[in-house]
């Protein structure tokens, strides 16, 4: 059996006679067919980036996509006359994504030759192969999660994020509050899951155990009135974060048990891990309950550890422990805490669900 490709995270076009039929330079009134424009939607909806490498006139070319109306569906195109390897290059280090996540698509063949020579991992598409494309496994992604859908707007809410923070002159907490951050806290529903499945998964240095839950076992939590599946939101001025928290809470008589806190690790920066221990501890708090977190050291969560540190949680035994089940895995550490209630963050406007007792 062939192996399944694996999926491309950002495609990169060329521009004449590829995207759009004719040479810009020559022709002027180029056009874009509809298939080409239904592609760019699809594939945008699939949450799979796009962006451009042409040998063009930079402002003639950007105003031709934004007069056809596809040009926001472009992130960080380079156009010029540089080599067209240097410009998939500095897409995919601006991007962070490793070259074999790459495509390029080009009409071509010495092009294609060019970045194949200096780019060897990148996957290189003849552009007659276009009308193939939203067939083809490698820009099928297997789940399409709600964060998936918005990734290229969350991307360019996050480059001019970055903007701002670079010009920005004073301390840091200044700069989080001009963000105008709004967390929301709540709880997961049934088209979140894909997404919460996937921050067991993928999340490791801000993941308190490492222990995986597949979208069934996170549906049966989600029907057992005992547990409470919590799903964080954040956006803020520049436009949406998307899901970026997770909780897992086990509720007992005397003591909820924390079984997983995952957070992403883009926002770190953001203090989301500690505002999350805080307000748990500030409603297990006012429910007259201790608080009980598992912990699993992993080569990469010591940020984690110094978390639930930072909040208070300690090893100091108690008999609230013992009405508990035995945790997932031997080696799961038990932290504890007796929470006292919690002011709310000074850097961002939080919203979040009322936790009933057990």
């Amino acid at each position: 059996m062939a192996e399944q490709p694996s999926i491309v995270k950002c495609l990169v076009w060329d521009l004449d006679n590829t995207l759009w039929q004719g040479t810009l330079l020559e022709d002027g009134d180029v056009e874009l067919p509809a298939f080409v424009r239904e592609l760019i939607t699809e594939l945008d909806s699939r949450g799979i980036l796009q962006s451009v490498a042409s040998k063009n006139d930079h402002d003639q070319a950007w105003k031709r996509l934004e007069e056809l109306g596809v040009a926001e569906y472009f992130v960080l195109p380079r156009i010029g006359w540089g080599p067209k390897s240097d410009s998939v290059r500095a897409i995919a280090d601006e991007l962070g994504f490793a070259l074999d996540t790459i495509a390029f698509v080009d009409d071509q063949p010495t092009e294609r030759a060019e970045v194949r020579f200096h780019l060897p991992r990148v996957r290189c598409y003849d552009a007659e192969r276009l009308p193939e494309f939203a067939a083809l496994p490698e820009f099928s992604p297997v789940t399409v999660t709600v964060d998936s859908r918005r990734r290229r707007r969350m991307y360019q809410a996050g480059f001019l994020r970055k903007t701002a923070e670079a010009e920005f002159q004073g301390p840091s907490d200044d700069f989080l509050r001009s963000l105008d951050l709004d967390m929301r806290i709540g709880r997961a529903t049934e088209d979140e899951l894909s997404r919460v499945e996937e921050l067991t998964l993928r999340t490791s240095q801000m993941n308190a155990t490492g222990v995986h839950y597949s979208i069934s076992a996170l549906r049966a939590l989600l029907a057992d009135p005992g547990h409470e599946v919590l799903v964080t939101t954040l956006r803020d001025r520049f436009g949406p974060h998307g899901a970026v928290g997770l909780q897992l809470v086990e509720k007992h008589a005397d003591v909820w048990n924390l079984k997983l806190l995952a957070t992403s690790c883009r926002v770190v920066s953001c203090g989301v891990g500690s505002v999350l221990l805080g307000w748990l501890g500030d409603r297990a708090a006012h429910a007259g309950v201790h608080l009980v977190a598992d912990f699993r050291h992993t080569e990469r969560n010591r940020m984690m550890e110094i978390a639930y540190r930072l909040a208070g949680f300690t090893d100091e035994p108690c008999d609230c422990r013992a009405g508990l089940p035995s945790p997932a895995q031997e080696d799961i550490r038990r932290l504890h805490l007796i929470p006292a209630p919690c002011a709310p963050p000074p850097t961002m406007t939080l919203h979040a669900v009322s936790l009933r007792s057990a």
